[in-house]
Protein backbone atom coordinates (compact mmCIF):
# COMPACT_ATOMS: atom_id res chain seq x y z
CA UNK A 1 0.00 0.00 0.00
CA UNK A 2 1.52 3.27 -1.08
CA UNK A 3 -1.02 5.87 0.03
CA UNK A 4 -2.77 5.60 3.35
CA UNK A 5 -6.10 3.84 3.10
CA UNK A 6 -9.19 5.54 4.49
CA UNK A 7 -10.72 3.18 7.06
CA UNK A 8 -13.86 3.73 9.10
CA UNK A 9 -14.08 1.93 12.44
CA UNK A 10 -17.56 1.35 13.83
CA UNK A 11 -17.91 0.68 17.55
CA UNK A 12 -21.11 -1.24 18.20
CA UNK A 13 -21.00 -0.90 21.97
CA UNK A 14 -23.44 1.21 23.96
CA UNK A 15 -20.80 1.80 26.66
CA UNK A 16 -18.40 4.72 26.73
CA UNK A 17 -14.75 3.64 26.65
CA UNK A 18 -15.78 0.07 25.89
CA UNK A 19 -13.42 -2.80 25.22
CA UNK A 20 -14.62 -2.72 21.62
CA UNK A 21 -13.43 0.85 21.35
CA UNK A 22 -10.10 -0.31 22.81
CA UNK A 23 -9.79 -2.85 19.99
CA UNK A 24 -10.49 -0.21 17.33
CA UNK A 25 -8.00 2.21 18.91
CA UNK A 26 -5.40 -0.58 19.02
CA UNK A 27 -5.86 -1.21 15.28
CA UNK A 28 -5.79 2.52 14.51
CA UNK A 29 -2.54 2.96 16.46
CA UNK A 30 -0.81 -0.16 15.17
CA UNK A 31 -1.68 0.66 11.55
CA UNK A 32 -1.26 4.44 11.64
CA UNK A 33 1.44 4.33 8.97
CA UNK A 34 -0.96 2.64 6.51
CA UNK A 35 -4.45 3.67 7.62
CA UNK A 36 -6.16 7.02 7.94
CA UNK A 37 -8.50 5.59 10.59
CA UNK A 38 -11.66 7.35 11.75
CA UNK A 39 -13.66 5.78 14.56
CA UNK A 40 -17.41 6.30 14.86
CA UNK A 41 -18.02 5.44 18.47
CA UNK A 42 -21.42 6.84 19.42
CA UNK A 43 -24.17 5.34 17.30
CA UNK A 44 -26.81 6.65 19.74
CA UNK A 45 -26.76 10.00 17.93
CA UNK A 46 -28.26 8.47 14.78
CA UNK A 47 -32.01 8.72 14.19
CA UNK A 48 -34.06 5.57 14.53
CA UNK A 49 -34.37 3.76 11.21
CA UNK A 50 -37.49 4.49 9.18
CA UNK A 51 -38.19 2.86 5.82
CA UNK A 52 -40.01 6.02 4.73
CA UNK A 53 -36.76 7.98 5.11
CA UNK A 54 -34.30 5.43 3.76
CA UNK A 55 -34.37 6.68 0.14
CA UNK A 56 -36.03 10.10 0.19
CA UNK A 57 -35.71 12.87 2.79
CA UNK A 58 -32.83 10.96 4.38
CA UNK A 59 -31.75 12.62 7.65
CA UNK A 60 -28.54 14.65 7.35
CA UNK A 61 -26.73 12.49 9.92
CA UNK A 62 -27.41 9.43 7.77
CA UNK A 63 -26.34 11.17 4.57
CA UNK A 64 -23.06 12.14 6.26
CA UNK A 65 -22.35 8.64 7.56
CA UNK A 66 -23.31 7.03 4.25
CA UNK A 67 -20.85 9.35 2.50
CA UNK A 68 -18.08 8.43 4.94
CA UNK A 69 -18.65 4.72 4.31
CA UNK A 70 -18.96 5.20 0.54
CA UNK A 71 -15.65 7.10 0.41
CA UNK A 72 -13.76 4.69 2.65
CA UNK A 73 -11.44 1.99 1.34
CA UNK A 74 -12.75 -0.33 4.06
CA UNK A 75 -14.72 -0.61 7.28
CA UNK A 76 -13.96 -2.45 10.52
CA UNK A 77 -16.86 -3.14 12.86
CA UNK A 78 -16.17 -4.15 16.45
CA UNK A 79 -19.12 -5.05 18.64
CA UNK A 80 -20.05 -6.84 21.83
CA UNK A 81 -22.93 -9.27 22.15
CA UNK A 82 -26.06 -8.14 24.01
CA UNK A 83 -28.63 -10.82 24.82
CA UNK A 84 -27.29 -13.18 22.11
CA UNK A 85 -27.46 -10.46 19.43
CA UNK A 86 -25.70 -7.38 18.17
CA UNK A 87 -26.54 -4.19 20.08
CA UNK A 88 -29.63 -2.31 18.91
CA UNK A 89 -27.56 0.79 18.06
CA UNK A 90 -25.46 -1.21 15.61
CA UNK A 91 -28.52 -2.88 14.12
CA UNK A 92 -30.14 0.54 13.66
CA UNK A 93 -26.95 1.83 11.99
CA UNK A 94 -26.81 -1.10 9.57
CA UNK A 95 -30.51 -0.85 8.68
CA UNK A 96 -29.83 2.57 7.13
CA UNK A 97 -27.70 0.78 4.49
CA UNK A 98 -30.11 -1.98 3.43
CA UNK A 99 -31.75 0.03 0.64
CA UNK A 100 -28.37 1.23 -0.68
CA UNK A 101 -25.41 -0.37 -2.44
CA UNK A 102 -22.88 1.46 -0.27
CA UNK A 103 -21.58 -1.72 1.38
CA UNK A 104 -21.68 -3.76 -1.85
CA UNK A 105 -18.15 -5.16 -2.36
CA UNK A 106 -16.81 -2.88 0.40
CA UNK A 107 -13.97 -4.67 2.23
CA UNK A 108 -14.92 -5.16 5.88
CA UNK A 109 -13.39 -6.57 9.01
CA UNK A 110 -15.86 -7.97 11.53
CA UNK A 111 -14.85 -8.34 15.17
CA UNK A 112 -17.09 -9.52 17.97
CA UNK A 113 -15.44 -8.98 21.35
CA UNK A 114 -17.57 -10.10 24.25
CA UNK A 115 -17.93 -12.66 27.03
CA UNK A 116 -19.21 -15.28 24.57
CA UNK A 117 -20.21 -13.52 21.38
CA UNK A 118 -21.01 -16.51 19.17
CA UNK A 119 -24.60 -15.55 18.31
CA UNK A 120 -23.78 -11.88 17.71
CA UNK A 121 -20.86 -12.88 15.49
CA UNK A 122 -23.12 -15.12 13.41
CA UNK A 123 -25.73 -12.38 13.17
CA UNK A 124 -23.19 -9.72 12.17
CA UNK A 125 -21.81 -11.93 9.39
CA UNK A 126 -25.35 -12.68 8.17
CA UNK A 127 -26.32 -9.00 8.07
CA UNK A 128 -23.12 -8.00 6.31
CA UNK A 129 -23.61 -10.80 3.77
CA UNK A 130 -27.15 -9.56 3.18
CA UNK A 131 -25.94 -6.04 2.35
CA UNK A 132 -23.23 -7.61 0.14
CA UNK A 133 -20.19 -6.45 2.11
CA UNK A 134 -16.94 -8.15 1.19
CA UNK A 135 -15.28 -10.21 3.92
CA UNK A 136 -13.56 -13.56 4.38
CA UNK A 137 -13.17 -15.83 7.39
CA UNK A 138 -9.70 -14.28 7.78
CA UNK A 139 -11.22 -10.80 8.13
CA UNK A 140 -13.59 -11.91 10.89
CA UNK A 141 -12.63 -12.50 14.49
CA UNK A 142 -14.51 -13.67 17.58
CA UNK A 143 -12.75 -12.66 20.79
CA UNK A 144 -14.32 -14.44 23.74
CA UNK A 145 -13.67 -13.51 27.36
CA UNK A 146 -12.80 -9.98 26.30
CA UNK A 147 -13.00 -8.51 29.79
CA UNK A 148 -9.84 -10.32 30.84
CA UNK A 149 -7.90 -9.37 27.71
CA UNK A 150 -7.63 -5.59 28.11
CA UNK A 151 -6.27 -3.36 30.85
CA UNK A 152 -8.17 -0.61 32.63
CA UNK A 153 -5.90 1.82 30.78
CA UNK A 154 -7.21 0.51 27.47
CA UNK A 155 -4.39 -1.73 26.24
CA UNK A 156 -4.58 -5.27 24.91
CA UNK A 157 -2.99 -7.46 27.58
CA UNK A 158 -3.49 -10.91 26.03
CA UNK A 159 -0.72 -11.74 23.54
CA UNK A 160 -2.84 -14.31 21.67
CA UNK A 161 -5.56 -11.71 21.13
CA UNK A 162 -2.96 -9.21 19.97
CA UNK A 163 -1.60 -11.77 17.47
CA UNK A 164 -5.13 -12.54 16.23
CA UNK A 165 -5.81 -8.84 15.71
CA UNK A 166 -2.57 -8.45 13.76
CA UNK A 167 -3.49 -11.45 11.59
CA UNK A 168 -6.97 -10.02 10.94
CA UNK A 169 -5.51 -6.63 10.07
CA UNK A 170 -3.04 -8.18 7.62
CA UNK A 171 -5.85 -10.13 5.94
CA UNK A 172 -7.98 -6.97 5.83
CA UNK A 173 -5.16 -5.06 4.11
CA UNK A 174 -4.83 -7.87 1.56
CA UNK A 175 -8.58 -7.81 0.91
CA UNK A 176 -8.43 -4.06 0.26
CA UNK A 177 -5.43 -4.49 -2.05
CA UNK A 178 -7.12 -7.28 -4.02
CA UNK A 179 -10.28 -5.22 -4.51
CA UNK A 180 -8.82 -1.78 -5.18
Amino acid sequence: MNAKKKIIGICGSASQNSRNLTVLKYIAESEKSEFDFEIIEDLSQLPHFSTELSDENVPNEIVDIRNKIANADGVIICTPEYVFSIPSRLKNFLEWFVSTTIFTDKPVGLITASASGEKAHEELKLIMSTILALFTEETTLLIQGMKGKVSKEGGITDRDTEAELQKLTQSFKELIRENA
